[in-house]
């Protein structure tokens, strides 16, 4: 599990040595980041302009709201929690492992510039390993879990047939273990974990692990990429 200290910025000293040990030996199972084809089913373009709402999980909720914030047609990108009750909603209590909730991002986007299925091409290729099983990394517990929260029957259809598929073109030498389970409720993270690779680009964490996703988004996916965020 990923401690406290690994996450700040005040230890940075300290732990980019441990940062290197943790990548070193957390990757074996991991995937690099490739592009993905297009899903052959997605959602119509919208026409006109409007907004619908997504919300993925897949490590550390730092690195995906950096990743979507650089999507273009996004609205928002919220880190946050999902898939446990509102009273456990609190980072010291989701890093437990014991509520049900994962570290989770809600993004608000407009489907008349990009669509769902786009979205998902970012989420299973640059913004985490979906056949990590319950990790990202050096990040370990069923917080970190690879899930897509799906908010109706719709996004369902559409991520159901793209896992799909990439299974079926054995995109990955691993298995896909992404949860696919309906959105029930999405509760904001603290403050302090809002825009924070954005916001603390020298943390070692971020630098290592977060920064080369959003660079990833901008090299495969250029037609994708804003960085106006």
């Amino acid at each position: 599990m990923r401690t406290l200290l690994l996450r700040s910025s005040l230890a940075a000293v300290l732990v980019t040595a441990m940062i290197g040990f943790a990548f070193r030996g957390s990757v074996s199972a991991s995937e690099k980041p490739t592009t993905l084809p297009a899903p052959a089913v997605d959602e119509k373009q919208a026409s006109t302009p409007a907004k619908e709402t997504a919300v993925f999980a897949g490590g550390c909720f730092w690195g995906i709201q950096a990743v979507f914030q650089h999507v273009k047609g996004v609205d928002s990108a919220t880190s946050g929690y999902s898939g446990g009750s509102k009273g456990t909603a609190e980072y010291e209590t989701v890093s437990t492992g014991m509520t049900g909730h994962a570290e989770s991002v809600e993004v608000v986007f407009d489907p008349s510039k990009v669509t769902y299925g786009e979205l998902l091409q970012v989420f299973f290729s640059v913004a985490h390993d979906p056949t990590q099983l319950n990790q990202q990394y050096p990040d370990e517990g069923t917080q970190y879990r690879s899930v897509v929260f799906y908010a109706n029957d719709e996004q369902k259809r559409v991520v159901d047939a793209y896992i799909a598929q990439l299974t079926g073109a054995k995109i990955y030498k691993h298995k896909i273990v992404t949860q696919v389970v309906p959105l029930k409720a999405f509760y904001p993270a603290e403050g302090y974990h809002q825009n924070y690779a954005a916001r603390h680009p020298d943390n070692p964490y971020i630098a290592h692990y977060d920064l080369p996703k959003v660079a990833n988004l901008q090299q495969l996916y250029p037609q994708l990429y804003t960085g106006s965020k």
